[in-house]
């Protein structure tokens, strides 16, 4: 199972959920790997504690051997680092993919990250992809890549108007590259139960049909803490609130899947 977690807006909580995730998917058992795709780096930062250059090159050095020509870009395959956790893999991003991007795309190398995941399908049961916040190269070519997409939507009328574009550009990804490609749910994240601001907007996303799903994860500054920690939440803190909301959302989604 491939998973990509994308929305266009950044701010929406796609490396805290992708991460988390992947880290309780982990404790469970399953072989997992994350991808970070963002140049930001913030899901290697968040799995690895490690910052700048003191971060491997991870996937762009994958990315970088398949523009070149010959055998090298035949046999390109990404250094996977196994994390601190049992089960958990992780293969890292760096700044380097912002200078890769106009080159892959002038090459047209929109579908090598699908055939890595074909490549590496054996070895893993369960695959995230963390993505930037842009629908780039880096977003479409993990949606090629992905069987499902889970959106973050933080209750903000921006992540609203994402919501609704990236639901369009997933219909025609879905049309044109990736016909197995499905929106899983919309992740109801930083949800403040006691404000009717995000009650009303849930509320109104449900009575259009979204597929909304039943578990909203919490507003916590718990989170903060994990982050800062380097520490996904089923490590830090596996009896908090925000945890078990995270436990329960990955349990939904293996018992629908």
């Amino acid at each position: 199972m491939r998973r990509v977690i994308f929305n266009q807006k950044g701010g929406v909580g796609k490396s805290s959920i992708a991460c988390n995730l992947a880290a309780i998917s982990a404790a469970q058992g399953y072989r997992t790997l994350l991808i970070d795709l963002d140049a930001q780096a913030n899901s290697s930062q968040y799995l690895t504690g490690l910052t700048g250059a003191d971060i491997p090159t991870g996937i762009a050095e994958f990315f970088h051997l398949i523009l070149s020509s010959g055998i090298a870009a035949k046999k390109a395959r990404p250094q996977i680092l196994a994390t601190a956790y049992p089960n958990l893999h992780l293969i890292t991003a760096s700044p380097e993919l912002a200078d890769l991007q106009p080159k892959l795309e002038a090459k047209h190398k929109i579908n090598k990250l699908n055939r890595l995941l074909d490549k590496l399908d054996g070895d893993y049961e369960r695959i995230y992809i963390d993505t930037p916040p842009a629908l780039n190269f880096y977003s479409i070519s993990a949606l090629i890549a992905a069987d499902r997409c889970l959106a973050p939507f933080d209750c903000d009328s921006f992540s609203r108007q994402a919501l609704y574009a990236l639901l369009e550009e997933i219909d025609d990804i879905r049309d044109d590259h990736n016909e197995r490609l499905e929106v899983e749910g919309i992740i109801v994240n930083q949800f403040q139960p006691r404000a009717a601001l995000p009650q009303q907007m849930v509320a109104e996303l449900l009575e259009e049909g979204l597929p909304i799903l039943p578990v909203y994860l919490s507003s916590s500054v718990k989170m903060r803490e994990s982050h800062q920690a380097c520490l996904p939440l089923v490590h830090l803190d596996p009896r908090h609130k925000l945890t078990q909301q995270f436990v329960a959302l990955h349990d939904h989604l293996e018992a629908a899947s």
